[in-house]
């Protein structure tokens, strides 16, 4: 066999140097395909092809967790589009249908549930994303020197527009388009921002410090914030007094002191497909699709094979997703067990990262705007308890190097505000009476039980008896942050 390959290339070669085939000919001449080449060589898996259980399992499996992130943003999505108008969910989150959103006036409160991880160093806006239906205009009022930022995100929740201080955005208009819309901008728009998908999420976020005269300036800087249809845009900044909001029920699965459920795995793979459909596959990405709806389609044809795939989504979700509510299970390893991300909302494919946070803490803004810093362990390693005291202590001049503010956030076990007598969750730059030590460092006493009266400014309560997280903010990080060449300091268990 292999003489003959040899005999063969020489006579090609004797051709080629004698001109019998001159060497631009060869390059230009293609060989024609068999005719069957198409058939033989499909764009996906053969639908023809009985599929195995096991295999349909493990497609399933890989699904589930890839698209986690996906159908929880658009069942969120299904969700908001029930509210008649701007108002608050149980009293409490705002909501608003397709294509608006609403502001609450003051910091959340610590009976929501809807997203896990909130904070109370911000007043938060919300509002679903329905490209497919309009265009979207959103307002930006002057803000002065506070520090804001708008999260824009796509179904993938991956960021798609940049509004904020730290993008010296100015007030005006802007607009968020689909990813196939071909309208004409109107006279009056700031800047376009196209999605790579229709479904998405506005979370606005606006800084107020711990004050009662900060919490009254910041009401009329909000009210120019809003969001509406294209077709409503008439060049006038519209105002909205958001203390008049209705109170609608909570949509959506009740998962007691946990997060909300958005992802069902009964109904995960009817969803998939109008999923896939909203998001085009990344470069790369087009077998996965083929493989995954042809899956999908063939379990529609065998109820036996959507049951198994239903229980390995369950398994799925016991298994792999759920563990990921544990900061200390993922992440970049920082020193002192902290941890950190450095795609948040920026994940391409990168699919691990994105179905961590968004398990975790989902809606993160981008890098440049928002660092986070996350902490399950003391120093030693040990489960962060409320049994035991720890202290958080900053050096002179080493408190995150930011253009904006820091916070450290104590989450229950559920990643939500833990109740305590102070109403407390959080510590930083909003608390103006914050007390150093003699020597310019900073300590932040993490406990359940009171300390002294001149730590108490200093004081994070933490839940009596049980596990706990803590969670640092870098709000419009500088390049120290950005790079971790500066982390948290360790949290130190005390006597």
């Amino acid at each position: 066999m292999r003489k003959l390959a040899i005999y063969l290339l020489g006579i090609a070669v004797a051709l080629i140097t004698t001109g019998a085939l001159p060497m631009a000919a060869l390059a230009q001449k293609r060989l024609s395909g068999s005719p069957d080449w198409d058939w033989a060589m499909p764009n996906g898996p053969d639908t023809k092809v009985k599929i195995t259980e096991p295999y349909a399992r493990l497609v399933a499996r890989d699904a589930y967790f890839w698209a986690w992130p996906m159908i929880n943003i658009y069942n969120k999505r299904l969700a908001f589009a029930q509210a008649p108008e701007p108002g608050l969910m149980n009293g409490i989150l705002p909501m608003a249908p397709l294509n608006r959103l609403a502001m609450l006036r003051d910091y959340i409160e610590p009976e929501e549930r809807f997203v896990a991880c909130p904070n109370q160093d911000v007043v938060y806006g919300g509002g679903p994303l329905g490209l497919d239906v309009s265009p979207v205009v959103i307002q930006v009022p002057d803000f002065g020197d506070r520090f804001w930022v708008y999260q824009i995100v796509d179904l993938r929740t991956d960021s798609f527009a940049s509004l904020g201080k730290m993008y010296a955005t100015t007030p005006g208009f802007y607009l968020l388009v689909g990813p196939n819309w071909k309208g004409e901008v109107p006279k009056g728009i700031s800047r376009v921002f196209r999605s790579k998908t229709n479904t998405g999420f506005v979370a606005p976020r606006v800084f107020v410090d711990n004050t009662p005269e900060d919490k009254e300036a910041v009401q009329s800087v909000i009210q120019g914030i809003d969001m509406y249809p294209l077709a409503e845009f008439d060049g006038k900044m519209k105002r909205h007094d958001w203390s008049k909001l209705p109170k609608f029920s909570q949509p959506g699965g009740s998962a007691g002191g946990a997060e909300t459920r958005w992802v069902f795995p009964d109904k995960f793979f009817d969803q998939l497909p109008l999923v896939l459909v909203d998001a085009p596959p990344l470069p790369g990405e087009e077998a996965r699709y083929a493989q995954m709806l042809a899956v999908v389609a063939a379990a529609k044809k065998d109820p036996a094979l959507l049951k198994a795939m239903i229980d390995e989504a369950s398994k799925t979700e016991t298994e792999l997703v759920a563990p990921l509510l544990q900061f200390r299970n993922w992440g970049e390893q920082l020193p002192h067990h902290w941890s950190s991300v450095s795609n948040g909302a920026a994940f391409g494919t990168d699919y691990f990262t994105r179905t961590a946070v968004a398990k975790s803490n989902i809606l993160v803004n981008a890098p440049l705007e928002t660092k986070y810093f996350y902490q399950d362990l003391d120093v030693a390693g040990g489960r962060l308890n409320g049994g035991n005291r720890y202290t958080v202590m900053f050096p002179k001049g080493q408190t995150p190097p930011v253009g904006g503010f820091w916070s450290l956030t104590l989450y229950d076990k559920e990643h939500f505000f833990a109740p305590n007598e102070l109403k407390r969750y959080s510590l930083g730059t909003k608390n103006k009476d914050l007390k150093t030590n003699p020597d310019g460092s900073l300590t932040i006493y993490v406990q359940a039980d009171a300390p002294s009266e001149e730590q108490r400014a200093n004081w994070l309560p933490a839940p009596k008896g049980s596990d706990f997280s803590l969670f640092m903010r870098a709000y419009w990080p500088e390049t120290p942050v950005l790079d971790v060449s500066w982390t948290p300091p360790a949290v130190e268990k005390t006597k």
